[in-house]
């Protein structure tokens, strides 16, 4: 079935308890290397990651003599003995199939062992022979080029109208760079699986994003079927991006499993591999130039970003998109280029592209506002298009000045000084400041339903999605209730499993729009099949096809992000002390979970903005700040006193049957920004570069 038609919402858009929320608590919910006897896991063996100590070369010899004679240590797996992969097109995942070395950390080898002492300990025992080779690990010793494409399929460089027309009609012009640090993916649960051959199958537990894309990119690698390779993950300590996609220590768990065949191997990615193994934001670098008239309409939009790539495989963000498409101006043009280093590959991270380009977007507009003498949000409002800048198309229900003049309401920003570094409060300077927030309402066809009647009106639906700690479990069955017209108790929701119909990614903030999607219409053409009050037994399998008009419509969510951050005058100290965010989303499934979802990315947001840095050491190609005490995540003591979130009032049918649209990123967006403008509001000092660090103000 290929369309769905709205649907009368009645559980959807309530409040609903998490589903799984008492089994989290009570710690009775298991995750990725925490599944035992009931599950058909006995005398497992641990799996302990061994990575390259150079940044580029080639293995000479692996000694692991010491390694084996270790008490508890079952095997060592290197590429001189591992399984051969069938197709090794994906250089990230073909792991130890030669000898050559193209990152620090890279896997070179894999020591198994009874207890999780024993493999650590084997691992140190090791002795890792290389011939070294000169590298480069810096951004400003790589040559840059033009990709073939940046993330999410987008163009690389694009341009629009008249731009020497534009620049040389401008009576005011900002033209600045902005900087963004290396971020790394930090979720509580550290990637992990725990794998399984017995001959003919291989199964993994494990934290992931996408159950489906897990197997459908390890099988054939691994010269297997698809349906040989079951995947399950029922609980997932977070992912935001880096479990999106498969990374090496999932192939190394199947290799593992499988040079041991009939033996479960349990492996964990410790907090250190992490920063090299799993994915992460790359630094970006954005030359913004906006050309305007002298009350602030723009002319004229650019921006040129830069950022690093591994030269092992290539990611590149897609920094300069949202520059397309924000605001009104008769021309503009935008352009992506990249360094392909010797480094770990880069990946998706919350918010890929938007977070670092919105931030630079929306600082330079502040500074806009402020050679104009504008008003911040007045100076958003003017430049509001009426269509989508980039497309031409009708926008699906862009309410951003709505977002803007709500929010400013209810943070009271009609109070601000209009000058900067005018208010204190005792030894602190105080100031506020707004940024645009946007994230485009994705959809992923492709995903399958089975929806079967049991007695006492129930229906048991089930589809291979993941949650990953969003609320998925609730929300689906919130979904499905409405659909099938019942109760939200009279669902029974399977997810998480290869062996349910297939579903794409939680990623995106497509997840549940996507997946809602293909529920509401399996849903639908059960009623058609079976009628409103079917016999028990009775069951349909239905695969989307289409549903949002993404050609002819220009489909986003935007929000407004306000913050109020105070500087020590004396040490340069930076406190976020409120912040706000009022969005358009479309109709919010579970206000309980939307409100988590978004003050999460609100916080996501304040950590980039004041505390995440990654720093890599050019001279060896190695991450720095590799733990969660030199690589600072904001905790509980870093949270504003006073944090709110709110939405409009709104149902979007054009994406979603049920009038939702994704949440679970556009709370990132633009947040930075809002805290660097009320930075530069309370001192009068100009930040362009995260973290806003307190030397920056000294």
């Amino acid at each position: 079935m290929s369309t769905a038609e709205p649907i009368t919402t009645r559980a959807v858009g309530t409040h609903h308890d998490r589903v799984d929320g008492p089994l989290k608590v009570t710690g009775q919910a298991l995750y990725a290397v925490e599944h035992g006897t009931d599950d058909g896991i006995t005398d497992p063996v641990v799996a302990w990651l061994v990575g390259a100590p150079v940044a580029k070369g080639r293995v000479l010899r692996i000694d692991a003599a010491d390694t084996l004679r270790h008490d508890g240590v079952v095997a060592v797996v290197d590429h001189t003995n591992a399984p051969r992969l069938v197709e090794t097109d994906d250089a990230e995942l073909a792991i130890l199939q030669d000898d050559r070395i193209h990152h620090r950390g890279q896997i070179v080898a894999v020591v198994l062992a009874e207890t999780a002492e024993a493999a650590r300990e084997g691992a140190r025992l090791m002795r890792v022979h290389v011939d070294e080779e000169p590298h480069v690990a810096a951004l400003d010793d790589g040559g840059l080029a033009a990709p073939d494409e940046v993330n999410a399929g987008h163009e690389t460089d694009w341009a629009d109208g008249d731009l020497d027309a534009a620049r040389s009609a401008a009576s005011v012009v900002v033209e600045q760079r902005y900087t963004t640090p290396h971020e790394h993916n930090s979720p509580m649960e550290p990637h992990a699986a725990s794998a399984h051959w017995d001959g003919e199958r291989l199964t993994l537990w494990d934290s992931t994003q996408g159950v489906h894309p897990v197997a459908k990119t390890l099988a054939p690698m691994l010269g297997l079927e698809q349906d040989q390779v079951r995947v399950r993950a029922p609980y997932v300590g977070g992912g935001f991006g880096s479990k999106g996609l498969p990374h090496s220590p999932e192939m190394a768990a199947a290799l593992a499993a499988m040079t041991l065949p009939g033996r479960w191997v349990r492996l964990a990615v410790t907090r250190q591999q992490m920063f090299a193994l799993t994915g992460y934001r790359t630094e970006t670098r954005s030359h913004i130039r906006l050309s305007a008239e002298p009350d602030g309409r723009l002319l004229a939009v650019e921006h040129d970003a830069v950022s690093q790539t591994s030269a092992h495989k290539e990611f590149v963000e897609q920094t300069a998109t949202a520059a397309r498409m924000l605001y009104a101006a008769p021309a503009r043009r935008t352009t992506h280029r990249v360094a392909a280093l010797d480094v770990a590959v880069p990946s998706w991270m919350r918010a890929p592209g938007e977070m670092p380009g919105v931030f630079a977007h929306e600082v330079a507009m502040d500074e806009l506002a402020e050679a104009c003498g504008v008003d911040p949000v007045d100076l958003r409002v003017r430049n509001e298009p009426a269509t989508d800048p980039e497309t031409g198309n009708p926008w699906n229900d862009r309410r951003l000045v709505e977002c803007l003049q709500r929010g400013a309401e209810r943070f009271g920003w009609a109070d601000r000084p209009a000058e900067p570094g005018t208010r204190t409060d005792g030894d602190w300077y105080v100031g506020t400041g707004v940024a645009t927030s946007t994230y485009p309402a994705l959809w992923m066809p492709g995903n399958a339903t089975r929806i079967e009647s049991r007695a006492d009106g129930r229906y048991a639906v089930g589809i291979g999605a993941v949650d990953i700690g969003t609320g998925a479990r609730t929300v689906l069955r919130q979904i499905a209730a409405d659909a099938l017209g019942v109760e939200v108790g009279c669902i029974d929701l399977a997810i998480g499993d290869t062996s349910l119909p297939v579903a794409t990614v939680a990623g995106g903030s497509a997840g549940t729009g996507s997946w809602g999607t293909a529920i509401t219409q399996a849903a639908q053409q059960f009623r058609a099949d079976h009628g409103p009050a079917p016999e028990a037994g009775l069951h349909t399998v239905a695969t989307t096809e289409s549903y949002p008009d993404m050609e002819n419509h220009s489909l986003h969510s935007f929000g407004a992000v306000f913050a109020e951050v105070r500087v020590d005058r004396w040490t340069g100290e930076v406190r976020c002390t409120r912040l706000h965010g009022t969005y358009s989303v479309g109709r919010v499934v579970n206000p309980t979970t939307a409100r988590s979802q978004l003050y999460g990315g609100l916080l996501m947001g304040l950590s980039g903005a004041l505390h995440e840095d990654g720093v890599r050491d050019p001279r060896f190609g190695h991450t720095v700040t590799q733990d969660l005490a030199t690589y600072h995540v904001a905790a509980h003591a870093d949270v504003p006193q006073d944090l709110s979130a709110e939405w409009l009032d709104e149902s979007d049918e054009l994406v979603t049957p049920y009038g939702g649209r994704g949440i679970g990123e556009i709370g990132i967006v633009g947040t930075a920004a809002a805290i660097a403008n009320a930075a530069w509001h309370a001192t009068g000092v100009r930040v362009r570069d995260l973290p806003l660090t307190a030397d920056r103000f000294l």
